[in-house]
């Protein structure tokens, strides 16, 4: 992998974060795990270049992003096998790392997967869960929210980008 800036990645990350899907992984050599995820943003923020990512306080992964100090998210291109796993499992009832055949990577706080095509490192700056009498359509609400579990929006400082 090589190492580049974040405003040189080529891609376009919103097309990558919604059709192409992303893991959001975190943890250390004795337990970590990993979940995909299609909705998060890319951009500026307090002069820093950041990612946010959305998690649901009920997946496993959340407790292991809420609780370390960086994440990594990681792309895949059409390998949809990945995220059939870790899109749909859980790490608490299944070894992802198996049954995807990844291979991990514990570099820099975190952990991400020596199969991904791009790969962005990111150190947690700010985190807040989504406050429902924030939004100013109630539709979105009622829509993404049905059992009124609302995402905490982890917003992460990008440290380093790996590219193949």
């Amino acid at each position: 992998m090589k190492e580049i800036s974040a405003t040189n990645i080529k891609q376009n990350l919103i097309d990558m974060i919604k059709n192409e899907w992303m893991l959001i992984s975190a943890g250390d050599e004795q337990d970590y795990n990993m979940m995909t995820a299609s909705w998060g943003f890319a951009g500026e923020m307090w002069n820093k270049d950041c990612i946010i990512c959305a998690i649901r306080p009920q997946r496993h992964t959340f407790k292991f992003v809420d609780n370390c100090d960086k994440f990594a998210i990681s792309f895949y291109g059409d390998n949809k096998k990945i995220h059939a796993v870790c899109g749909k499992m859980s790490g608490k009832d299944v070894n992802k790392t198996e049954l995807t055949g990844l291979t991990p990577v514990f570099e820099d706080g975190t952990v991400y997967f020596s199969e991904a095509r791009l790969v962005i490192i990111c150190k947690k700056i700010y985190a807040d869960i989504i406050n429902p009498e924030n939004f100013i359509n109630c539709d979105y609400d009622e829509k993404n929210y049905p059992m009124k579990d609302y995402h905490k929006m982890i917003i992460g400082e990008i440290e380093k980008v790996l590219i193949k």
